[in-house]
């Protein structure tokens, strides 16, 4: 089904933009991610990003010309897709609610018209809102990690006054006004929806609320249409009914029940570095809140574990969602309950593997990992059978020729998944480095958009943890994913003969809607071999 690419809002002043470069043409096939066009808004020259995977059908704005925010700019779908409805339709009906009135048997009824409420002037106000900008294709909120301004502040066009917590790292937000921060509408901690207002730049002393005010306002209704002329025929004979407005019930947020347990993340971290429990300490900081500086000074044999026991309390502590969090549970309850899945394991002598990686550890500048061998096995395994590095996309599938193996890496709040791409191109060396830089971006959330974007296949390990043998869920529109455990010695037997010996287990995870269990018995064969002998990885 064809889709409409609108232009974006890319600032809070942004009226309309211009199409400075097309970058794609009507017949290329595009994906979600690509940048397709390059726009000029009323603060810089921008890159135009496509989030639908299909053929660019469309293209109804041409070098130079201006586009309104929200205005048709391209159409996206499947080649030969009639695509006239959506040029013809517009971007909000304007169409009246048709009301179906009852003629009474009396005199006909006053019709009682809602009377809109009244638009709040801005034009005055000489002060503008900083909202919440979409950092990502599956963004919906964004979390104010920290402040780096302050109310009253002198600020100007291209400075950095917060950085956010997005579903994906911790980013930059960039403010595109000059003037002093007059309002800051979320504090550190909080989640604000992608548009909503962050903060308010303007003249000191501008009425500012007003813009508050606007934004909560309720949009005014459209008035139902007055009808000229007497119905010409009775729609019921029955008196019509009265409708009356049902009560507003206000919803009031129940509290939440048990102890709230106010500490700084940095606190957390040193009280589990220490083993401290949380309630032992008492918060010197605003409103009981613990600091790092109070778990430094806490002595635990003034109470606490040691202390005589006289009586326990139960308690709790309520830790709201991250962003990435929220992600992950939304993109892999999605892909779990719509994908068929069905499981493969095998089992890798890893003897020659570990004698190999001896031998490189000896040769290449950098230390390689046995990840990092599962990574460039992987890669060329998926070269072989490509069916398996494919994406299911309901009206078709995909088969990838490329590969962009994505690398599960585990942080603080979750699950990151950094991008090596063409990874069956590139030396185990090049590998090995660039898995360690993008794992260390992950963990300290420097990744940007480019890092996470385009991964055709996943690679999950767990065997630095002590894992055997675990299954994955697969990374939609992946169609498979591959769980590594951990190398275990175990007690093989030849000719009768005990020995001793290395063994890994490898689980790929299929969506049966694109793989069948013979492809992907297929794959872990070749992965086998590639693993068993890793010589043949170099030949």
């Amino acid at each position: 089904m064809a889709e409409v690419i609108r232009m974006p809002k890319m600032s809070d002043t942004m009226l309309e933009g211009v199409i400075a470069n097309w970058l794609k043409k009507e017949g290329d096939v595009i994906k979600s991610g690509d940048i397709i066009a390059e726009v000029e808004t009323d603060k810089a020259t921008m890159e135009l990003e496509n989030y639908e995977d299909g053929t660019l059908l469309y293209i109804g704005v041409k070098v130079g010309e201006a586009v309104p925010v929200d205005g048709i700019i391209a159409i996206v779908g499947t080649p030969g897709e009639d695509y006239s409805a959506l040029l013809a339709a517009p971007a909000t009906s304007s169409a009246p609610t048709p009301v179906v009135v009852a003629e009474a048997p009396a005199a006909a009824p006053v019709a009682e018209t809602a009377v809109p409420t009244p638009a709040i002037d801005l034009s005055g106000v000489k002060a503008v809102a900083v909202r919440m900008p979409k950092m990502s294709d599956t963004m919906i909120e964004g979390v104010i990690a920290k402040w780096l301004k302050a109310v009253g502040d002198v600020v100007k066009s291209g400075d950095i006054i917060a950085e956010v917590e997005t579903d994906k790292a911790t980013m930059e937000l960039e403010n595109y006004e000059d003037g002093t921060l007059l309002y800051i509408g979320a504090k550190e901690g909080q989640g604000v929806i992608v548009d909503g207002i962050i903060a308010i730049v303007g003249e000191p002393g501008a009425n500012f609320q007003l813009i508050l005010d606007a934004e909560a306002a309720p949009k005014a209704a459209t008035p139902a249409p007055v009808a000229s002329a007497p119905v010409a025929a009775p729609v019921a004979s029955a008196p019509a009914p009265v409708m009356t407005k049902a009560p507003v019930v206000e919803e009031k947020a129940a509290s939440k029940p048990g102890v709230e347990l106010k500490a700084s993340p940095l606190a957390r971290a040193l009280a589990k570095e220490k083993g401290y429990n949380l309630n032992w300490i008492t918060g010197t900081g605003e409103g009981g809140r613990i600091t790092k500086a109070d778990v430094e000074e806490y002595n635990p044999n003034s109470g606490g574990a040691n202390a005589n026991f006289t009586g326990g309390v139960e308690s709790f502590e309520d830790i709201p969602n991250s962003q990435m969090r929220k992600t992950i549970a939304r993109r892999l309850s999605e892909s779990k309950f719509s994908a068929p899945e069905f499981y493969l394991t095998m089992e890798i002598n890893m003897d020659k593997a570990m004698e190999a990686r001896v031998s490189m550890n000896e040769t290449f500048p950098v230390k390689i990992s046995f990840n990092d061998m599962v990574i460039k096995a992987t890669a060329l395994s998926l070269a072989k059978h490509p069916k398996v590095n494919s994406y299911w996309m309901e009206d078709r599938i995909r088969v990838n020729k490329h590969v962009h193996i994505g690398m599960a890496v585990a942080v603080e709040d979750g699950l990151l998944v950094p991008v090596i791409r063409f990874a069956s191109e590139k030396s185990i060396a090049q590998i090995s480095a660039e898995a360690k830089d993008l794992g260390a971006k992950a963990k300290g959330k420097l990744l940007q958009p480019k890092d996470w974007e385009g991964n055709t296949f996943t690679v999950s390990n767990l065997g630095m943890f002590g894992i055997d043998q675990f299954t994955s869920i697969i990374n939609s529109p992946e169609s498979c994913i591959l769980a590594v455990g951990g190398i275990k010695e175990t007690v093989g037997v030849k000719n009768g003969q005990f020995y001793a010996t290395n063994i890994m287990k490898l689980t790929l995870t299929c969506d049966h809607r694109v793989v069948d269990g013979a492809s992907g018995a297929a794959f872990l064969l070749t992965l086998k071999q590639y693993l068993e002998d890793p010589i043949k990885m170099f030949l």
